[in-house]
């Protein structure tokens, strides 16, 4: 039987990938029921392509997505959202023991010890989605964790990693959009230039695996195939490699534990492990970043090592601090200086849904107080 899944933000870009990886397997993937935004005439528009009669969009709240995700009775909720939105969207479809695939950085960010004890509970699967969680997930299978030493995330360096300090600084939106391997939306790209993007994963992978962070570890890999790596304790190492397409790793979730038949893959080997059609060579390049330049990696090992409530605030104080980017209210280089008087500002808090929320709630005033403040110096 066709897996049904339901999608909680499908207008976005990991939901749209995801309806077409489900349209290219009619025989595998039926759609039980979408969640979308604003962009009410897209959904109406995708639900009449799949013929979904489960839908909600964001005048329907909490109980439009909560419909979605446990209504419309999915085999797999994949939760492409941002933010608190879906939390208890995706905590009741836990509870209930339907897999989930996640693509929202925040839920496992906040609340990923909760989620991951309450899908021990249930029998939920949870499947990551980010290319680099896949690649350690996939080489985990099989493995013994006390037999792992370190897993390693890899990381693109975004379009500021040849850039100078003063001119990470100093640099203009148009110029922290321009990534120069992966398309994503404002928020992951501006979060991939200040490399917060692997801070963030730092603490998902922490969550996800149950490692601490003195055991991932990050590299920069400008090509962007090599997408995360596992180091055992014998000294061997796994890597997963494969090419820079977002639908490889949306694709492994949702069929887990099968994988798709997909297209044929590609004859010759250099194609296979990311190469370009015409290229006689490929090249892996490895550099370990730079925290002085990218200071956000150092805040998110922090606040990781902090623990409880602080992560929530982190990645809530980044939030403000993107947007306030985004609409010029502050520079590029202020993004770091928010985020750190938003958790100097912080308390640490023992994890449950309320004190998240209240933490986030906090950490948001805090860092608009900081933007505030930045603006009045900048005037």
């Amino acid at each position: 039987m066709p897996k049904r899944v339901a999608i909680l933000g499908s207008t976005g870009s990991i939901g749209t990938q995801a309806l077409d990886v489900i349209a290219r397997n009619p025989d595998r993937f039926t759609v039980a029921g979408l969640a979308a935004g604003k962009q009410v005439d897209k959904l109406r528009e995708q639900a009449e392509r799949f013929g979904v009669k489960v839908t909600a969009n964001a005048d329907d709240g909490p109980a439009g997505l909560l419909r979605v995700a446990v209504e419309s009775k999915p085999d797999v909720l994949l939760a492409a959202t941002d933010g608190f939105v879906s939390f208890d969207a995706v905590f009741a479809a836990v509870e209930r023991g339907i897999d989930v695939a996640v693509a929202n950085k925040e839920l496992i960010v906040a609340a990923g010890e909760l989620l991951m004890a309450s899908a021990a509970k249930s029998g939920s699967r949870i499947v990551p989605v980010d290319s680099e969680h896949s690649a350690i997930f996939q080489c985990l299978i099989g493995e013994s964790r006390d037999r792992v030493h370190s897993i390693v995330l890899t990381a693109s360096g975004g379009p500021f990693w040849r850039k100078t300090k003063d001119e990470i600084r100093n640099a203009s939106l148009d110029a922290a959009l321009a990534h120069p391997t992966w398309q994503m939306g404002v928020k992951n790209t501006v979060d991939s230039a200040s490399m917060m993007n692997k801070g963030l994963e730092v603490i998902e992978a922490s969550r996800l695996f149950g490692f601490p962070g003195e055991r991932i570890g990050i590299l920069v890999h400008p090509q962007s195939i090599a997408h995360g790596i596992v180091i055992f304790s014998d000294g061997n190492v796994k890597i997963q490699a494969a090419a820079p397409d977002m639908k490889l790793p949306i694709g492994y979730a949702l069929a887990y534990p099968e994988r798709l038949a997909g297209p044929a893959a590609p004859q010759d080997p250099l194609r296979a492990i990311g190469a370009h059609p015409e290229s006689s060579a490929l090249r892996y390049d490895f550099e370990r970043p730079d925290p002085d330049r990218f200071p956000c990696v150092g805040l998110a090992y922090e606040a990781l090592a902090q623990g409880g409530t602080m992560p929530a605030v982190l990645s809530a104080a980044n939030e403000i601090a993107v947007r306030a980017f985004v609409e010029g209210e502050i520079g590029f280089g202020q993004i770091p200086e928010i985020i750190a008087e938003a958790l100097s500002s912080a308390t640490v808090r023992e994890v449950n849904l309320d004190a998240l929320r209240q933490a986030d709630a906090q950490a948001r005033d805090d860092a608009r107080a900081a933007v505030s403040a930045a603006r009045r110096v900048k005037v």
